[in-house]
């Protein structure tokens, strides 16, 4: 039987949020930056997809994101410090839900329905 590591589950999060890339990446710096105790990490590297941070101990906290239809995934990783990972991702605002629409013919998307077709 192997064991289950309860922790490596959640090394790794992420979400979908309705802000930039940048505007993610410059709320990880603030809100990491602005813990108390040995909760606060401060910007260690940063690109334009992702921003790497040092907390206590040497403790690593990196955000990345990017771009996609459904809009901007964010994905956060540490070892130790993913209570506050998980708490930076549900402080973003959500993607918009998507819209599903149906394929209309051109026909039906005019009002015309077979019974209304004159010919």
């Amino acid at each position: 039987m192997q064991a289950s590591h309860q922790q490596s589950r959640r090394q790794l999060q992420d979400t979908l949020t309705a802000l930039s890339v940048a505007e993610v990446l410059s709320a990880a710096a603030q809100f990491f930056t602005q813990r108390s105790g040995i909760y606060a990490a401060f910007v260690e590297k940063q690109s334009a997809t992702h921003v790497a941070l040092r907390g206590q101990g040497g403790e690593e906290i990196v955000i990345g994101a990017r771009e996609t239809p459904a809009g901007t995934a964010v994905t956060g990783s540490s070892y130790l410090f993913d209570q506050q990972v998980a708490r930076f991702l549900e402080s973003l605002p959500p993607a918009p839900p998507e819209v599903v629409t149906p394929d209309v013919p051109d026909d039906a998307a005019a009002g015309e329905t077979p019974s209304t077709i004159t010919p």
